[in-house]
């Protein structure tokens, strides 16, 4: 992780929809500091700023925020974004201290092309560990180059850097190569569920049975075209 973003921060001091949607219409974001038995800081983040940091941190961005004059370090805990606008609305951040351990969910990215004819499955896209505040990886890298089915990648065997430790179950399946499925196969598993489960589809329009007195009319016209 790169040293944190230094962003000046504004208390907030009034709350409120109102308050808010002033706030937002500034570029900027409503924010609040938790942790350390402290009562929660309300402050008022550069909106740009803030999100250029946001991207560049990842998922768990560390901030050194600047209030009232004092750094405080902030993880971003919760991040919540107007579903149509794509703009972050509010945030949450814990206070943390340097060199004070945390617990931080890390994603995982799959790299690589496995073996031909395989299906790379990413089971579980992010792991628990715990870090140092200040040395919170920014995710975890898996190759599949090459990988032939059957091949299955676990917690345990994550590469973490020194000072990172793994408090997932050291046997979470994280990645897993299997044979790619063909279409028919795919349809005749498809088939044997649906019929283990009692499902019946209706039959194609023209292939519908004829009523027994139709049949039966059917055979003596056609008995006596022939004796014509």
């Amino acid at each position: 992780m790169s040293a944190p973003e230094k962003i000046t921060a504004e208390p907030r001091t009034e709350f409120g929809k109102g308050a808010a949607r002033r706030i937002r219409r500034e570029d900027k974001i409503p924010a609040v500091i938790y942790g350390h038995g402290n009562d929660p800081v309300h402050v008022i983040l550069p909106g740009h700023q803030t999100m250029m940091a946001l991207k560049h941190g990842g998922a768990n961005a560390l901030l050194a925020l600047d209030v009232d004059g004092s750094e405080q370090l902030a993880l971003t805990k919760d991040v919540q974004i107007d579903p149509i606008r794509r703009v972050i609305e509010h945030l949450d951040f814990v206070a943390v201290r340097r060199g004070e351990k945390v617990t931080v969910d890390v994603p995982v990215h799959v790299v690589g092309d496995a073996a031909p004819e395989t299906l790379v499955v990413n089971e579980n896209t992010v792991v628990s560990v715990e870090a140092e505040a200040t040395h919170i990886p920014e995710f975890f890298e898996v190759s599949v180059e090459g990988a032939a089915a059957g091949t299955q990648i676990l917690a345990k065997d994550l590469d973490l850097p020194s000072g990172t430790t793994l408090l997932a179950d050291e046997e979470l399946l994280i990645v897993n190569v299997t044979e790619q499925i063909s279409a028919e196969a795919l349809e005749a598993e498809l088939e044997e569920a649906e019929a283990e489960a009692g499902i019946e589809h209706d039959a194609p329009e023209g292939e519908t049975e004829a009523p027994a007195g139709d049949e039966a009319a059917a055979e003596d016209a056609a008995e006596g075209t022939d004796s014509e």
